[in-house]
């Protein structure tokens, strides 16, 4: 016996210093809570297995897990935007890689105070926007109330559509010094970071997988099934659609909205999406008008309507207002919802308790006055030094607090004199609140474990039988150990957050079980804005494409030491400069300085970046609908034109950036032919790249092949349609223009031919939605079959320069008709079951 134990005494042994080793250094502040480790230094016991897991893996091992979860979410293209960064706001999402664990015990009292806050913050919503007796017994100051830019006076009276103002809410959590749980925030507008902790959840799980196991960490499913279930109840058409409203791929959370709506089975739009009618929403479809029962609002509540509420928003549906009053549409959260999100009213919650609930809160939050109130006010100024100091209804005072909270004891002279000023003659503006310090957490630093303060942010739904709590959330990680307070704006880092279950946790799934699937080919309605940007989408690639073979072309003649700048340089100039990809003083400086010119400045309208810049804009709009690949492969390109240029250019430094552009391009083209399902989000995207192609031929024809083309130029026309090997196996000769106009224009099996790009075009219309039986053609369709029959009724010589010019304004025309007819919708198909009540 004695024999057996010494290996385990000896294994036990290298463990204990193994996480000694861990722990050394691990020093946190005094009077602050850490998650991690006791009073005494030692660490609390549902830690320990993660502790002894990084110990038996040593350093390296655990870096390069950790490197593994960075590269997931790279190659999953999560990002988040700031707002104020001049390289243009997108930044690979920050991840700490360790997460925050809370055992089971803990939780579940966290979790009923978390419940019990959000049935307070229903009462109170309730009560403001209904009979106000909160307000009318005193409870509640008006001012308090009125004066939140969050809280809309069209809404009082209005009765949310499934009768709950919130169906998501989330709380910010910090503890205090003696471990407690506190309510920092309350997150009422539209809660975000669910979308993120999924993620985070993701790139955890295959770094650390036997650890997540063995600890029975709960899983996440549970939380967004109950979300989306309480979502589709409330779609009244039993059509089941959903809407995500967003902003725009401009806002910080972009990336989220198009996650959760892949993850939900929801669609994304935006306000320009969408039309109300009838007091209905729908959603402008390339089939039609599309009814949208329910919208989950992820903007804030006054830019969702320019009608009644904000009229400078671009971003709403004018009549959404009158739409909810009359219940054609359910919004996710109630609109005006915010108002209980403003600190005012956060010093009135903890006694409102007692009121609305008939009990006490069971989590406190951070103590809070507000200065509307003559003793509150004085409290405040009485202990000025001693007290955060934050605007009481927005998120910055311009001239005050100009980045939102202070510590009054960090102001200087001058600036505190300015704010007690301030609070003494409008003292509704702001509030005091306790300055606490935020506990702390481990995180991996150097191959060691340091302690960092962070915030918790939970999720709860609404569900038929109460409210459902996410078991884990969106932990935000400061990097600066007295730190305050943590954004993601300011530089913080994310982390999973694992809630321990004592047994087997339950495999809960959004999706259904592999025998109950129902088989569908379709990914639900188009809109039309996203047939837009992929149709543009398509054409701005083709586009960019064209351009980087012409100067590919250009920089090739230059340096071969057969044609030394002879005459075909001419046409090849004069298409970039049609382009307006090339400066028109061409003949002051080297050819290759121009040709480098419009692979880098931005100055012209046809050059490389702003044409990849253009793609690449339109790529976000619809990121939701894209490939991570594909993305990835735009965004490198966007960085490939923004490289340094070398001091001394030459040809080859231009050859070999055109052709390192190309080779990128045609990646997303093959993802695009390869990855892509047929549906109509395709067909609009090779539908604008076989249009765009199509007038490139014709301007190539038109100026390498006139009736008498200079030396060089037929065989620059082949090079540009990628045809020459084509051509020299069946013409061992010089090129001679009817055969190369033949190949290039006519020949319908060459996928570079015009004829080619004419017989996809008529094949994509043909399978486009909207087709009415037996009425006469759309405008785009009787045009490209004329056009299809132009390629068969003439020879090639026939193609003359006025017959060129001719088929480009009938390609350019066909693009228009296909824009009024799938994108602007000014006379929309209304067809019977679209305008179904």
């Amino acid at each position: 016996m004695p024999r057996r134990s010494e290996p385990q005494a000896r294994t036990r042994r290298f463990e204990e210093e193994a996480v000694e080793a861990l722990l050394a250094g691990y020093k946190t502040l005094p009077g602050v809570h850490d998650e991690l480790v006791d009073a005494e230094g030692h660490p609390r016991a549902h830690w320990h297995s993660m502790l002894a897991a990084l110990a038996e893996m040593g350093v390296e091992e655990v870096n390069r897990r950790f490197q593994a979860a960075d590269r997931h979410l790279y190659r999953s293209g999560v990002f988040y935007r700031v707002y104020d960064d001049p390289n243009g706001g997108e930044r690979p999402w920050p991840l700490s890689h360790l997460p925050l664990v809370i055992d089971e015990r803990e939780w579940q009292a966290l979790e009923r105070g978390l419940i019990q806050r959000a049935q307070l913050v229903e009462g109170v919503l309730a009560d403001i926007y209904g009979d106000g007796q909160l307000v009318r017994s005193g409870a509640l100051p008006a001012a308090a109330i009125a004066g939140s830019p969050d809280f809309l006076r069209p809404m009082v009276g209005v009765d949310p559509n499934g009768g709950t103002f919130l169906r998501i809410y989330a709380a910010d959590v910090g503890r205090g010094p003696d471990g407690s749980w506190w309510v920092v925030s309350d997150r009422t507008q539209s809660p975000s970071g669910a979308g993120y902790a999924l993620e985070n959840r993701i790139a955890i799980g295959r770094a650390l997988p036997d650890l997540a196991r063995s600890l029975n960490v709960v899983r996440l499913a549970s939380y967004f099934q109950a979300m989306r279930a309480g979502l589709t109840r409330l779609d009244r058409s039993g059509e089941g659609r959903v809407g995500l409203l967003t902003p725009g791929p401009l806002n910080e959370t972009y990336f989220e909205h198009a996650y959760l709506a892949r993850y939900l089975g929801f669609v994304l739009l935006e306000g320009e999406d969408l039309t109300v009618r009838d007091n209905v929403v729908f959603v402008r479809t390339v089939a039609g008008l599309k009814r949208v029962d329910v919208l989950l609002r992820r903007l804030d509540s006054d830019y969702a309507d320019p009608l009644e509420l904000n009229s400078r928003s671009r971003l709403g549906i004018p009549g959404l207002v009158q739409a909810i009053r009359s219940g054609g549409v359910a919004v996710v959260n109630a609109v005006g919802v915010g108002v209980v999100e403003a600190p005012a009213l956060m010093g009135f919650l903890p006694k409102l308790g007692q009121r609305v609930l008939g009990e006490a809160p069971i989590l406190p939050n951070v103590a809070t006055w507000w200065c509307g109130q003559k003793a509150e006010r004085e409290r405040v100024l009485d202990s000025f030094e001693d007290l955060v100091i934050s605007p009481a209804f927005q998120r910055t005072l311009p001239g005050l607090l100009d980045k939102g909270s202070v510590i009054g004891a960090d102001l200087d002279r001058a600036h505190r004199a300015r704010i007690k000023a301030a609070i003494r003659t409008r003292g509704v503006d702001f509030v005091g609140q306790e300055a606490a310090r935020l506990s702390t957490m481990p995180v991996w630093c150097n191959g060691k474990l340091q302690p960092r303060p962070f915030i918790l942010r939970i999720f709860l739904t609404a569900t038929e039988t109460g409210w459902k709590v996410m078991p884990g959330g969106f932990c935000r990680v400061s990097d600066s150990l007295d730190a305050r307070a943590v954004t993601m704006q300011s530089g913080g880092r994310s982390t999973d957050v694992w809630v321990l279950d004592a047994g087997p946790t339950e495999q809960t799934s959004l999706l259904p079980a592999v025998d109950r699937v129902e088989i569908k080919r379709q990914t639900g309605p188009l809109p039309s804005r996203a047939a837009d940007n992929f149709f543009w989408l398509g054409r701005y690639i083709e586009r960019a494409e064209t351009t980087l073979r012409l100067l590919r072309t250009l920089m090739g003649r230059l340096s071969s030491s057969l044609e030394g700048g002879g005459s075909s340089l001419g046409g090849l100039v004069s298409l970039l400069q049609l382009w307006g990809a090339m400066p028109a003083d061409l003949a002051t400086t080297k050819p290759a300085r121009h040709a480098l010119a419009a692979l880098t400045r931005r100055d012209l309208n046809g050059s490389l970046p702003n044409i990849i810049e253009a793609a690449r804009h339109t790529a976000s709009v619809i990121r939701d609908r894209l490939s991570p690949d594909a993305w990835r492969t735009l965004a490198d390109l966007s960085l490939m034109m923004a490289e340094p240029v070398p001091a001394a250019t030459a040809e080859p430094d231009a050859y070999e950036r055109s052709d390192r552009a190309l080779r990128a391009l045609a990646a997303f083209s093959g993802l695009a032919s390869e990855n892509m399902n047929r549906l109509a989000g395709w067909r609009f995207l090779d539908l604008g790249r076989r249009i765009e192609r199509a007038i490139a031929t014709c301007r190539f024809a038109r100026t390498l092949a006139g009736e008498a083309p200079t030396a060089g130029a037929l065989d620059v026309l082949l090079e540009l349609c990628d045809s020459q090997i084509t051509y020299r196996s069946r013409y061992v000769m010089v090129e001679s223009r009817a055969p190369v106009l033949d190949l290039v224009l006519l020949e319908s099996v060459n996928p570079r031919s015009l004829a080619y790009q004419i017989d996809a075009i008529m094949a994509h219309l043909d399978q486009l939605p909207g087709h009415l039986g037996d009425e006469p053609p759309p405008p785009e369709e009787r045009l490209a079959a004329r056009l299809v029959a132009s390629m068969r009724a003439f020879d090639a010589l026939d193609f003359d320069d006025a017959r060129l010019r001719e088929i480009e304004g009938q390609l350019m025309e066909l693009s228009n008709d296909v824009a009024e007819r799938y994108f602007i919708h000014r006379q929309p198909v209304e067809t019977p079951w679209d305008l179904v009540s």
